[in-house]
């Protein structure tokens, strides 16, 4: 039976993950996931993609809300009262402009100090209203464009033996930056094909496939850029339709609720891959 392996919440925007043992799913995903983010001086968010150091960047946030605790190797480590109060200003998520909270000079100065660049941290608004597309519409707070992104273990498994076949070595699951890992299935990319799926006490509706970037060529523990791979092997067997190569897939939350390490998945509906991609897999693995 598919379970849940793993769960990770990300308190920051492109700055680490953290493992949880259970989490409450919101109408915009795991709690607190995304809720913060760093802005430049015209409000586009920083990221892994220009940056590679803000994986390094560890980032914790208590059950409330209220404290965000940010520490990086050789600093000062900087507990950050969320404030949902402070001044608004406009950002923006991929050209999509939204609100932030801005949360203060400490913060914006530790961030500075550890970037090299003038930045600020914002958080999300109490009355932070965005609607996500995909098959699945829904919310999310400053992810890319979904509340969930999960990916399996079979397709870390398929990926990683054709990098390993290439001579290259093999990565590890964190550097799609996950939400949801799921062992059991045994089929690679089956997740491409859930449509409705129970976990917990909680309900998932797909929105899209989850095309990758640079980031997954990122050691999030290093920080370093470690490319081409697994690029470049994703882009012989998993390029899509519509451009890019693919790996995982994104859901809206349908029905909030709790769910745990090893919960199992009763996917209630299934479909076909989109983009070219079921065609595509059938053929990598003759």
């Amino acid at each position: 039976m598919a379970r849940i392996r793993e769960l990770v919440r990300y308190p920051v925007k492109g700055c680490s993950g953290t493992p949880l043992r259970s989490a409450e799913l919101t109408p915009a995903g795991i709690r607190h996931d995304r809720a913060f983010m760093v802005v430049d001086d015209a409000g586009g968010f920083l990221s892994q993609r220009k940056d590679p150091r803000m994986a390094r960047i560890r980032a914790g946030i208590d059950d409330g809300g209220t404290r965000l605790d940010l520490a990086f190797d050789g600093i000062e480590p900087l507990a950050v009262a969320a404030d949902p109060q402070g001044p608004r200003l406009d950002v923006l998520v991929h050209k999509q402009p939204l609100t932030g909270i801005d949360q203060g000079e400490e913060a914006a100065d530790w961030l500075s100090e550890v970037l090299r660049v003038r930045c600020r941290l914002v958080r999300v608004p109490d009355d932070h209203g965005r609607v996500t597309g995909g098959l699945t519409p829904g919310t999310a707070g400053f992810a890319d464009s979904t509340a969930v992104l999960m990916a399996s273990t079979a397709s870390l498994d398929l990926l990683n033996g054709r990098i390993a076949a290439a001579g290259a070595e093999p990565v590890p699951i964190s550097r799609f930056r996950p939400n949801i890992v799921v062992s059991g299935w045994e089929e690679p990319h089956t997740e491409d094909r859930v449509r409705t799926v129970r976990l917990g006490t909680a309900e998932l509706g797909y929105a899209k496939v989850c095309i990758r970037c640079a980031v997954t060529t990122v050691d999030q523990e290093t920080g370093a850029g470690r490319g081409p791979e697994p690029l470049r092997t994703l882009a012989g067997y998993r390029r899509a339709d519509g451009g890019g190569v693919s790996f995982g897939a994104k859901f809206a939350v349908t029905r909030p609720g709790t769910l745990a390490v090893s919960d199992g998945l009763d996917v209630t509906a299934w479909g076909e891959a989109e983009q070219g991609l079921g065609e595509r897999l059938a053929a990598a693995l003759r």
